[in-house]
């Protein structure tokens, strides 16, 4: 079959295309975004009629990619690893109902937190589910998971989480493709009742559950993914948890000497890691994220005296991406440091876009807010936050999606006036509105500013699900027409903006301030198009 150089994201999408997919949903967010692009950019998936639209947000992405394995068919939801944290409901519930159609949920973890408010470890959520995950070493054996994990879905009728973090999903390798399988066809579930979690229905599904896990723990017993390397040295034993694999082995070019067991299923192969512990004097758990594996060896070992290393003990660091030199460290290898990076070569800040409308909207915001004293601007995720940074220190608060609104509100209610909210477009549509309708229910004295360049610009320029509707949206909810506002920000219409902004401030009630437009990346695209 053909092969392809693919970035780790990539090979995943194309496993899922050759895997026989109906539909992928998602919200875009790094390291995750270029799984769906991969799709919508493929003209196999246009011939065939696969969805590939993006979702409003992560909740409701991962509800209709279960509403298509309702309906038999084979789909997958994509997502970074806080957007987990905004599908959890229907995630955790998804464990309970199980699904009829191949069900795949990869979420894009990221580790040191290159684009993300923390680093979170997803396997996690699936532990707490009680559900299987894949997570893939290399480039190939993340397209080959994604056939693996269709079948364990559909075997075990379950969702199952693939879990890969930015190293993976952003590097490439060569991938070598399978034959494709066509889409299931439509097929009902056989239980009418199993999608319906009322109680007395639930506790039968959740007894179900839980009489799957052996089974579960015996399929990662026999997964061809989860593989003993015998090694002559047993002074240590080596547990290495998807691409921490790598890092051992580019430590050794010429071959491991310890023992080393690699998994890339779970639950975690009880008996595999027995037999390792039974052998070796000692444990060194490698797993990129929190200390999942490292945990559970107490249960599993049934209190044995074999050491285990890890982060829990600070052999490996608690926080951070783990990287060869890590590894070496915590093997009693020597690491080799290079020269120190010059100092016009350091890291500098990521900065806004020079033109960028955010950067007008913020100082229309700071001038007119002057009077009032500074502390109270609360914003959200997007390229706006970086309005906290020099020179323009405009924002306050970055929690999560949504959080800028009821932040915002809590603060009036605690009596801090005026509070404002800046949010953009897309995380307006994303976790905004319900936060909005809040303060509307009960007029509260805060000003809003929607951010608006008319797409999902820190993923890319993906298209906002509010595009030409941000007025109808909020006038829908509530908002007083009056208190409805339309700016441009541009510096020629500075001192217009400031008096707009001022006017609301000022008024012992809820409004809504729309300053559009277009996101300058976005300008320049559609410019080289209309040229070309």
């Amino acid at each position: 079959m053909e092969q392809l150089v693919l970035l780790g994201a990539e090979a995943i999408a194309q496993g899922a295309l050759d895997s026989g997919i109906s539909g992928v949903y998602a919200y875009p967010g790094t390291p995750s975004t270029e799984i769906t692009e991969y799709i919508q950019n493929n003209r196999y998936a246009l011939e065939q009629g696969i969805h590939s639209q993006w979702s409003a947000n992560e909740k409701t992405a991962m509800e209709t990619a279960l509403g298509m394995s309702y309906a038999g068919k084979r789909s997958i939801v994509c997502m970074k690893h806080v957007g987990l944290n905004v599908a959890a409901d229907n995630f955790i519930n998804s464990a309970i109902t199980g699904v009829n159609g191949g069900l795949i949920v990869v979420v894009a973890d990221d580790p040191s937190m290159h684009s993300s408010q923390n680093e979170q470890d997803s396997r996690f959520y699936a532990d707490f589910a009680l559900l299987p995950v894949l997570e893939p070493t290399t480039q190939q054996e993340a397209y080959d998971l994604v056939f693996a994990g269709f079948e364990l879905s559909e075997k075990f009728s379950l969702p199952v989480m693939m879990r890969i973090t930015t190293r993976l999903s952003h590097s490439r390798a060569s991938v070598k493709r399978r034959v494709v399988k066509e889409q299931n066809g439509l097929k009902m579930p056989s239980d009418p009742r199993q999608f319906v979690l009322l109680p007395a229905i639930a506790k039968k599904r959740y007894r179900n559950l839980l009489g799957l896990q052996p089974a579960l723990i015996q399929a990662s017993e026999d997964s061809m993914f989860n593989q003993d390397y015998p090694g002559s040295d047993n002074s240590v034993g080596i547990i290495a948890c998807g691409i921490a694999y790598n890092y051992v082995a580019e430590n050794f070019p010429n071959g491991i000497p310890y023992p080393v067991l690699k998994i890339s299923q779970y639950p975690a192969p009880v008996e595999k890691i027995r037999k390792l512990t039974q052998t070796c004097k000692q444990i060194l758990v490698l797993e990129e994220g929190y200390p999942l594996i490292e945990r559970s060896l107490t249960g599993i070992l049934n209190y044995s005296p074999v050491p285990v290393h890890g982060r829990l003990d600070g052999t490996i660091p608690r926080d951070g991406e783990l990287n060869p030199d890590i590894v070496a460290t915590a093997l009693g290898m020597e690491t080799i440091n290079g020269p120190a990076v010059p100092e016009f070569l350091a890291n500098r800040p990521p900065s806004m876009c020079k033109g960028c409308g955010h950067i007008d909207t913020y100082n229309a915001l700071l001038d007119a807010i002057k009077p009032f004293g500074t502390g109270r601007t609360f914003s959200d995720i997007g390229c706006y936050t970086l309005g906290a940074l020099p020179p323009l220190e405009a924002i306050n608060s970055c929690v999560d999606m949504g959080a800028s609104v009821t932040m915002a509100k809590g603060a009036a209610d605690a009596g801090l006036l005026p509070a404002v909210a800046v949010i953009g477009d897309s995380t307006f549509t994303h976790s905004g509105m319900t936060g909005l309708l809040d303060a509307i229910n009960e007029n509260s004295p805060i000003t809003v500013i929607i951010s608006d360049n008319e797409t999902t610009g820190m993923t890319g320029g993906q298209t906002s699900a509010a595009h030409g509707r941000l007025e109808s949206i909020c006038l829908g909810l509530g908002v007083p027409p009056e208190h409805l506002k339309l700016i441009i920000p541009l510096k020629k219409n500075h001192d217009e903006n400031v008096q707009v902004i001022a006017g609301e401030l000022n008024h012992q009630g809820i409004s809504v301030i729309i300053s559009r437009r277009e996101c300058i990346q976005t300008a320049i695209k559609h410019k080289k198009v209309q040229n070309s």
